[in-house]
């Protein structure tokens, strides 16, 4: 296709970790968001969005792929996508686009690369991997003698990586950062055992030691900033991602953001003491867990969910910030007008509703619904109760961007082109979840998870680990998820349509994808 000037820019921002109600245009009552609630009045608000896999590499993996984790093959957090997938900056760069990532990939960042298998052993298996690819996110390979970055990262150009989470300092950041003025030793002071402050209930509360400048959320805006001031400059239209690390826990909001909130002026949510009326067993067990270790889930005490709310609050009007900086930025660089900026999160957490914590196992709305806002010429304002999934972002970016959708996309295009353009509105989602942790617990967990939301109901199905395979909630008589409708004889009917359904995604969205554009780079490292 060949490249036109009425291409529009596009600014794709990613949160990790943001419920959809986490936010002020989402009904936060104490969280304060005036740039990304400016961007919603002005914009596409899509409420009723939600993942594809409310886990951060598979959704990451279908955010950029348009299509189901069983297809494109991140299932979880583990392994890496297949290199030359198709993916939507690939097939924007070859439409003429360039095209950049800033912050968090997380599309390696698995167990390939912490279990290094030998010559032999990788040759045995017909390793599909040029030497060294799948270890870019790799915190070893930016220390000592800096590598080259590779000319094609999933269709990328090119990559600033942010690597961890919290005040962890790794990948391009932590070259950010020492060029900043800062020691390697100073940046090593991470985690709880260096921070100013430690909160008394929970660990993963504390302030950093790490100021607010050198932090991932500041790196980040700075090397957006910086990336749109030199593509103004050029005759090509540009796609940038800007992907932050935060608000995921551990909550350690930098400097003085980390107290802008009390955590007894914040209220406990409403389904905090809700365990609900028939819920599958393992969300009782998950209840009875203490925090343990970075990622397990657990029962939160009342003070553990109002002190990681103020917390991440912090963490959250910080970002707020930075991202009205990113706006500000496109503005004065006289891009406002052909610029496209799109908003969203790749999955959400339970943060004490029906007293659960973190993710995992749990399909309620804390952790399946995102943000999702679309912002830009021809985009009308406006707030809609459509259904919409993570798959559908690539599709939509790229019919904004006048670009064919590849062959192999499972999305469909969100926002008309047209007034004329009637294409249908979703009438459900399919999530998946596949938990290859499950055997770790000391009781029965689901080891997969798959889910059907309508605008009324939402139905989950279970593979082993609990008492009762599946759940359904009416979502119009009950918004919190709180009556498990699965085994109710009144709702028979309602489970063989819903379960007909769900049996039609399956059976359509797990074909395994195309080995990748037939354009795609072969050798990444040239």
């Amino acid at each position: 296709m060949s490249e036109s000037p009425s291409r529009p820019n596009i600014v794709l921002i990613v949160c990790d970790q943001l419920r959809a109600d986490h936010v002020g245009f989402g009904g936060s009552s104490y969280i304060r968001t005036p740039h990304l609630d400016r961007l919603a009045l002005s914009g596409t608000t899509f409420s009723n969005a939600y993942v594809a896999n409310p886990i951060c590499m598979p959704n990451r993996a279908s955010l950029l792929t348009g299509r189901m984790p069983s297809s494109h093959g991140v299932v979880a957090n583990a392994g890496a996508l297949f290199w030359t997938a198709n993916t939507l900056p690939r097939t924007m760069r070859e439409a003429g686009y360039r095209t950049v990532l800033v912050g968090k990939a997380d599309l390696q960042n698995g167990i390939r690369r912490i279990f290094d298998p030998t010559p032999t052993s990788a040759a045995a298996v017909g390793d599909p991997f040029p030497p060294g690819w799948d270890r870019l996110e790799d915190p070893d390979r930016y220390h000592g003698v800096l590598q080259p970055d590779p000319k094609d990262f999933y269709g990328f150009e090119r990559i600033a990586l942010t690597l961890g989470h919290a005040d962890a300092v790794g990948g391009h950041h932590l070259r950010w950062a020492l060029a900043q003025g800062a020691s390697f030793e100073d940046l090593s002071r991470v985690g709880p055992q260096h921070a100013r402050y430690v909160n008394e209930h929970w660990w993963q509360i504390y302030q950093p030691h790490l100021p607010a400048e050198l932090y991932s959320t500041t790196f980040v805006t700075e090397t957006s900033i910086a990336t749109i001031s030199e593509f103004a400059a050029g005759d090509r239209p540009w796609f940038l991602e800007c992907s932050f690390p935060d608000p995921h826990h551990p909550f350690t909001a930098p400097g003085d953001w980390h107290f802008r909130h009390h955590a007894r002026d914040i209220a406990l949510p409403a389904s905090y003491h809700d365990h609900g009326v028939d819920a599958p067993s393992h969300l009782n067990e998950f209840r009875s867990l203490d925090p343990a270790g970075l990622v397990r889930m657990f029962g939160p005490t009342p003070e553990q969910v109002r002190a990681a709310a103020a917390a991440e609050a912090g963490a959250i009007e910080f970002l707020d910030h930075s991202i009205g900086r990113i706006l500000h930025a496109v503005g004065e660089s006289g891009q406002a007008d052909n610029t496209i900026v799109v908003f969203t999160a790749d999955h959400g957490d339970m943060f004490g509703d029906h007293g659960l914590m973190l993710k995992g196992m749990m399909h309620y709305a804390g952790c399946t619904r995102i943000p999702l806002i679309f912002n830009g010429p021809n985009i009308s304002p406006r707030r809609t109760q459509a259904l919409a999934s993570t798959i559908d972002i690539a599709p939509t970016i790229l019919q904004l961007a006048q670009i064919a959708p590849y062959q192999d996309i499972h999305g469909t295009n969100l926002i008309p082109s047209s007034a004329a353009d009637q294409t249908p509105e979703r009438t459900c989602v399919y999530i998946e979840e596949d938990f290859p942790q499950a055997g770790m617990f000391a009781f029965p967990v689901p080891s997969q998870a798959r889910t059907l939301i309508t605008d009324r109901y939402r139905l989950t199905r279970y593979i082993g680990g609990t008492d009762v395979n599946g759940e359904i909630y009416d979502l119009t008589d009950d918004p919190t998820e709180s009556i498990n409708r699965f085994n109710d004889p009144a709702y028979a009917t309602v489970r063989r349509e819903l379960t007909d359904q769900l049996i039609d995604h399956v059976t359509r969205l797990s074909a395994p994808a195309p080995l990748g554009s037939l354009t795609a780079t072969s050798e990444p490292h040239e």
